[in-house]
């Protein structure tokens, strides 16, 4: 089924834009760590283990190959999809635990009286996010996923929870509060914490699956 005039139309504008955002969304993270630099404390074994970074180095990867193809074919391959549906829950609990969790948290340490760049931030935390999320809700030509693909989305956040843990468990240091268990929280605490996004991941991702099936359907029924 080839896409009308217009919906080509609106792909290709579509796929422009997600390169402009893998554009913005590396400068954000190279002006981070710019500024670090500057302050003389970028330590990279610590900035590239946030699941912030991670993940955002990770969608500046789909979102360029999800551009181009979108410049090139009319329908995205099973792969695209999913690494594009895979994105959708990684940035909306990224925005969800740093807007409700982590904002205004006084950094501790040797980056105490830090001040990160705000753009960049808002951009990762926000923006980004945001984007993304309507970029998957509104897209046009996506590959007809199952429900089962949502389970591709657990694969890596459960990875970086357990490489995480034993990195802090070894090294004393933990990317983020809720992840250690030696505070306030303890192992109970650390382990609902991880459970409890994990539910949230596999809502989202579940969620980002209906989406693209009901698009799929609809798209099947005008054809």
């Amino acid at each position: 089924m080839k896409l009308a005039p217009w919906a080509l139309t609106t792909r290709r504008v579509v796929g422009v834009a997600r390169i402009v955002l893998a554009i913005g969304i590396f400068a954000a993270v190279a002006t981070q760590v710019g500024d670090r630099i500057a302050h003389n404390l970028f330590r990279p074994g610590e900035y590239f283990a946030f699941f912030t970074i991670q993940t955002a180095m990770m969608f500046v990867v789909i979102l360029i190959a999800a551009g181009i193809v979108s410049l090139r074919t009319e329908r995205d391959t099973r792969l695209l999809t999913i690494m594009r549906m895979i994105a959708v829950p990684y940035a909306i609990v990224t925005a969800l635990v740093y807007n409700f969790m982590l904002r205004g948290l006084p950094l501790t340490g040797p980056d105490a009286g830090y001040d990160w760049p705000v753009w960049p931030n808002e951009l990762l935390h926000v923006a980004a996010p945001i984007l993304l999320v309507l970029d998957w809700v509104l897209s046009i030509g996506r590959f007809p996923l199952r429900l089962r693909a949502l389970w591709w989305a657990l694969i890596f956040p459960l990875a970086w929870v357990a490489f995480s843990i034993v990195r802090g468990l070894a090294t004393g240091w933990w990317p983020y509060p809720f992840l250690d268990p030696s505070g306030s929280l303890g192992w109970g605490g650390v382990v609902a914490y991880i459970v409890g996004i994990a539910g949230l991941m596999t809502l989202f991702a579940y969620l980002a699956v209906l989406v693209c099936r009901i698009w799929v359907r609809i798209q099947a029924r005008r054809a």
